[in-house]
């Protein structure tokens, strides 16, 4: 990249200097006469749009590289960029009249012995530069998927740095998009419209993220208003120039736009519906009855330490079915019953628990609280946790079996995980059914409770749970001879 900077900027001062009064154009009244003495200069901003573009390619990439990296390069790139735009414009107006053809203003600039050379500079600065979009993404989607926003998928963490991940299912979607893109478009020039439009809405959104934050962190509201004005002012012009776009290709962006949007408003919505309809019981009324559970000789032994992942926030509360899960659908009895439960917090990387043994050793809840930036690997956190009970002898994990325990036998530990599927019990209004037969699709082509938590598969038992909300009612059966 910094060959192709340099380049650029080279390239650029070798024309600039054979027509340096070009450097006028820097005087931004040459902008407000054209916008406001010329009827379609407005227009033109829906042309030069693209030069604008580049720096959110940086910007994406601020999770991996850190701010200050972004502040340093910045000054260099933006630097390069406008000479070599002046080297383009002194070009430009050094064939005033002439009719260009094919040519390209930009490897124009380059002598003939070097366009081989900068061809291929310009080619890996290409495939460099997509590495901002492809990391960026990985990034956008693991957030998304922190927030519930987007189906749980496989990531990979090729090291132990912070933020190096890799999703291999958003890696084959971009590539599938890029690939029906280009076949699309033909040409890259014919891909403008679509793009210019999707920075322009890119860079409205990135405003309005900086307005919530400006409000959540208290500036003063004059501050914020002129915030809102000096951009909105900006892009939304610039937004308007590029509505023209449309038709041109830029309805491929609102297309692919829409269809992530959907998925992500499907996902949260459907998650709403199933949560208002989660039942929680108080914990304590059962209490009696899973002590009672774990002395009964007459029920088989389930497993030594039984552990269940819970969305209940309060140390008192569970969700019904996993007390149906214990008491019937298959009684299970257990020397210590575990309720693990995970809260995502505002900290990117914070990573702590909390000990509730609401028994003393038979029935202990455990909370993480871990970053939106942390995996949610609960297997080796929660082996973590054990052993730091067991080190401050606040829990005794040796199997119970009499000769396991002589010989100081670790006990087995099993991870209940409960996952619900769509009942056809229910009489659901149109909107709902649809929101949840799409939600409940996804669900079965994502990533599963037990591998999304990071449980080791061979300790995971998976329940498969009715989700029942609006049960049918009236059922017009009746009995004949």
């Amino acid at each position: 990249m910094l060959t192709w900077f340099l380049m650029l900027a080279v390239l650029g001062v070798a024309h600039l200097i054979k027509a340096p009064w070009v450097l006028k154009a820097l005087s931004p009244h040459y902008a407000i006469e054209l916008l406001s003495r010329y009827p379609n200069g407005f227009w033109i901003l829906g042309a030069v749009f693209l030069c604008t573009t580049g720096a959110e390619a940086l910007y994406s990439d601020l999770g991996h590289c850190g701010k200050r990296n972004i502040r340093a390069s910045w000054i260099f790139v933006k630097v390069s960029l406008i000479l070599n735009y002046f080297g383009q414009s002194a070009w430009l107006l050094s064939h005033e009249g002439q009719l260009l053809e094919d040519k390209n203003p930009f490897y124009s600039l380059m002598p003939e012995w070097f366009f081989i050379p900068g061809f291929i500079i310009t080619t890996v600065a290409t495939i460099v530069a997509s590495q901002a979009l492809i990391s960026g993404s990985f990034t956008l989607i693991n957030e998304a998927i922190r927030l519930n926003l987007w189906p749980k998928v496989r990531i990979s963490y090729p090291t132990l740095l912070k933020g190096q991940l890799y999703i291999p299912s958003i890696n084959w979607l971009l590539f599938l998009g890029c690939a029906s893109v280009v076949v699309f478009f033909k040409e890259s020039s014919a891909m403008e419209a679509a793009y210019g439009l999707t920075i322009i809405i890119g860079m409205m959104m990135s405003s309005t993220l900086l307005v919530f934050y400006m409000r959540m962190k208290r500036f003063a509201p004059w501050i914020v208003g002129l915030f809102i004005l000096t951009y909105a002012t900006v892009e939304l012009s610039f937004l308007i120039a590029n509505l023209k776009k449309i038709p041109e290709g830029g309805y491929i962006s609102l297309f692919i736009a829409l269809f992530i949007a959907l998925i992500m408003w499907i996902w949260y919505d459907a998650r709403k519906i199933r949560n208002s309809y989660v039942e929680f019981v108080n914990l304590n009324e059962y209490l009696d009855l899973l002590c009672e559970l774990r002395q009964d000789l007459s029920v088989p032994k389930y497993a030594t330490h039984l552990v269940f992942l819970t969305s209940a926030n309060y140390d008192d509360q569970v969700e019904s079915k996993i007390i149906y899960s214990i008491l019937q659908k298959q009684p299970k009895r257990a020397d210590i019953y575990w309720f693990l439960h995970v809260d995502v917090v505002d900290e990117p990387y914070r990573m702590e628990y909390k000990v509730n043994e609401i028994v003393n050793d038979a029935v202990i809840r455990v909370d993480f609280l871990l970053g939106f930036r942390v995996a949610p690997r609960i297997n080796l956190m929660f082996r973590k946790v054990v052993q730091d009970l067991v080190k401050d002898h606040e829990v005794d994990i040796v199997s119970r079996y009499e000769s396991l325990n002589k010989n100081q036998v670790i006990g087995d530990f099993r991870f209940i995980v409960l996952e619900k599927f769509l009942s056809n019990e229910n009489d659901l209004p149109f909107y709902e059914k649809i929101v949840l037969d799409i939600y409940f699709m996804l669900k079965s082509i994502s990533l599963s409770e037990g591998k999304a938590f990071g449980l080791d598969t061979s300790s995971v038992h998976v329940e498969k749970v009715p989700l029942i909300i609006a049960p049918t009612r009236d059922i017009n059966l009746k009995r004949v001879k």
